[in-house]
């Protein structure tokens, strides 16, 4: 049985937060009512964001953090709110400004702002920027959606996850930010709750400058220091500023390897679900997420679907915090238990949410947004079969429901984008897993990671075993980003690498390249 979750009342108190400044952290409330003391100097160091573009507007999001490393986690900020400026224009000079507002930025959640902009115009580029006091942020770019009833000619995103800031630099991001994306699609792993010390600090160049971040994040001040850090990094700031973001999590955000209320360190339903609500708002806190993701308790929503015209549709899914916990360890010989038709990976209200969705799409791709690989990845070559609990493989039913209801529905290119694994992969998705002449029914790519993992290599020891299944059509052990274009007829998916991420400054190639025709699910090579 789960665990019920704490009432809000319940966690609001624990964490020392009332509704009210809740409500006020969104920016929804009376900016011009609210004014704190005067402004520190230089509190943009964080940097600014965008993300979930909708056809008539966008979220931007900064916080206020003029000594973001301080260990309280308040950034060097006054326990005051402070009411914060923005300007939308549609230059970067703002000679053509569209849209101003106010925001407050509030102490109870980390001085951060999440302005929602509403009433610009649909499929266009866009500048942003905040004002405190007499302080200006740096511009950002962001771009909304195009209109639902348009048929755009194509879509660029970017697909990246799993930053461990502490393995290696962000050169991935450097590169990110020079892509001219249309969209950052974020698989998970944003952070990493581990401590930091000698034994895994291989960024070269960089100390830290205290104890507090060798030790594992539990407690809000923990994990707001710890995305502090993270977000102190210039590439990431680019590649924050040059595109709006769209994210989906996976387990470092709160714990390695959680599932709903089950950690692996045998903590308490209790207990851990009052960890995930202080790591949800932490999350909450430091992306550009709408007001409709304020955590309740330990309860986000961010499982959301959105369009591209109709070109695409978006699915992005949640594949934590409803999912069942391990039937029995993390990599298993197969079993009946795996194969519980109750077992779900998204939960049963998630699950009807997205077959809902799959039912009435009219989009000309389907894209859905996971933080694990879906593919079947027996993990045991020649006799015998093995499989990773942790990823789709360990919810083989539900994977079984998600296909059926893309061949009920008629579900036109259906293509999955995941990460978690740090190692690039692509793969076909087959009706019959042990046939591989079966139907290819989708397409799945796999961003290996920004930095965790450290350098890489074009190959290792797992190589073997992900390319002995016949549909697995590439695997790269580098690290780097997917780099798409999406047009009414085909897919152009480019898996770019770095040499190397220990030390800064490496140039990116494409170490793959894909073409999947509409119509025709698969991979087609190129490079």
């Amino acid at each position: 049985m789960r665990s019920p979750l704490p009432a809000r009342r319940t966690f609001l108190a624990a964490t020392g937060a009332g509704a009210a400044a809740f409500a006020l952290g969104t920016g929804r409330a009376g900016a011009a009512q609210t004014a704190g003391p005067r402004v520190p100097a230089d509190p943009f160091t964080l940097g600014v964001a965008s993300g979930d573009p909708l056809p008539d507007g966008v979220v931007l999001w900064t916080r206020l953090a003029p000594r973001p490393l301080d260990p309280d986690g308040h950034g060097g900020m006054p326990r005051s709110a402070f009411t914060v400026d923005y300007e939308v224009a549609e230059d970067e000079r703002f000679t053509r400004v569209v849209q101003r507002g106010q925001a407050v930025a509030s102490p109870e959640l980390g001085h951060s702002v999440h302005a929602e902009v509403n009433g610009l115009s649909p499929g266009r580029e866009y500048f942003y920027r905040f004002r405190a006091g007499t302080e200006l942020s740096p511009v950002g770019r962001t771009r909304t959606a195009p209109d639902p009833q348009s048929s755009p000619s194509e879509l660029r995103f970017v697909a990246a996850s799993c930053a461990a800031w502490y393995h290696g630099h962000f050169t991935a991001f450097q590169h990110i930010a020079k892509e001219d994306a249309d969209l950052v699609l974020f698989l998970g792993d944003y952070i990493y709750e581990y401590g930091i010390t000698e034994k895994n600090m291989w960024r070269q160049g960089v100390a830290l400058p205290g104890a507090e971040h060798a030790v594992e994040a539990t407690t809000l001040e923990q994990y707001r220091l710890r995305y502090s850090l993270f977000k102190t990094d210039a590439n990431l700031q680019a590649a924050h500023a040059a595109a709006p973001w769209v994210f989906t999590t996976d387990d470092h955000d709160v714990q390695n390897n959680y599932a709903n209320d089950w950690s692996e360190t045998g903590i308490a339903p209790g207990d851990f679900l009052r960890r995930r609500a202080v790591a949800y708002r932490a999350l909450y806190e430091n992306l550009p997420l709408r007001a409709a993701s304020l955590p309740d308790g330990p309860a986000i929503d961010l499982y959301q679907r959105r369009q591209w015209g109709r070109l695409a549709q978006l699915d992005v899914l949640d594949n934590r915090q409803y999912r069942d916990k391990y039937p029995a360890g993390q990599v298993v010989d197969d079993s009946p238990e795996r194969h519980d038709p109750r077992r779900s990976i998204l939960g049963d209200r998630q699950e009807q949410w997205l077959y809902d969705g799959l039912r009435t799409s009219d989009a000309t791709w389907n894209l859905h947004v996971t933080g694990v690989v879906m593919a079947q990845v027996d993990r045991t070559p020649g006799a015998g079969a093995s499989y990773s609990n942790d990823m789709w493989d360990g919810f083989p039913a539900n994977r079984d429901r998600v296909f059926s209801a893309w061949k009920r529905y008629g579900v036109a290119n259906p293509v999955v984008l995941s990460g978690d694994i740090h190692r690039h992969a692509a793969a076909e998705l087959k009706a019959t897993w042990s046939n591989p002449s079966s139907a290819t029914v989708g397409t799945e790519l796999v961003c290996g990671s920004v930095a965790s993992d450290g350098d890489g290599a074009d190959t290792d020891g797992s190589a073997e075993v992900w390319l002995s299944n016949p549909h697995v059509k590439l695997y790269n052990a580098r690290r780097g980003y997917v780099r798409c274009r999406m047009t009414p007829t085909a897919l152009t998916s480019e898996f770019m690498t770095v040499p190397y991420v220990t030390r800064p400054g490496a140039p990116v190639a494409t170490a793959a390249r894909f073409v999947t025709e509409a119509g025709r699910p698969g991979l087609n090579r190129e490079v």
